[in-house]
């Protein structure tokens, strides 16, 4: 019986907390489409960014919880909570990156400790998807997933 009580609330906080991820996303994303003054990456970092995402869309096909996980940003995890709920949230609001048809990498802008990583993807059914990441450069210097919404893509695949 206890069970039965919690599950609705801890259905709620995933809810809620998702929520808030759609919203710092939304905000993440309009600075990607908003025209900015963006900084040449390395050819180094360019592929440290790409390698991160398709890391993570790795752990996705494997369904490993915890590594998908490790490769978002600590601000993000701390919102989200646990892997699990992290996995749940990409199934359920991002079908098309938890598994992917196929990707292809655009090329990676710059601002400073920031990146936005644009990946071209095709779902099951061959309907064409932009997905736009954000990442920032933790102080270990390594990328991690700040955010990442997903829009249709009314272009061609490149």
């Amino acid at each position: 019986m206890t069970h039965l009580v919690h599950r609705p609330f801890h259905q709620r906080l995933i809810h809620q907390r998702a929520l808030q991820l759609v919203f710092s996303v939304f905000f993440a994303v309009l600075q990607a489409f908003v025209p900015a003054h963006a900084e040449a990456l390395s050819v180094k970092d360019e592929q440290a960014v790409q390698t991160v995402v398709q890391s993570q869309l790795a752990a996705f096909a494997k369904d490993d919880a915890d590594k998908a996980f490790s490769y978002a940003a600590p601000e993000l995890r701390k919102n989200i909570g646990s892997s699990s709920a992290f996995m749940a949230m990409v199934k359920n609001s991002y079908p098309v990156v938890y598994r992917p048809a196929s990707v292809a990498f655009l090329k990676p802008e710059s601002s400073g400790d920031d990146v936005i990583q644009r990946v071209q993807m095709l779902d099951a059914s061959g309907a064409s998807w932009l997905a736009v990441y954000s990442l920032q450069r933790q102080k270990d210097k390594t990328w991690r997933i700040s955010g990442c919404a997903v829009v249709e893509n009314k272009g061609r695949m490149a």
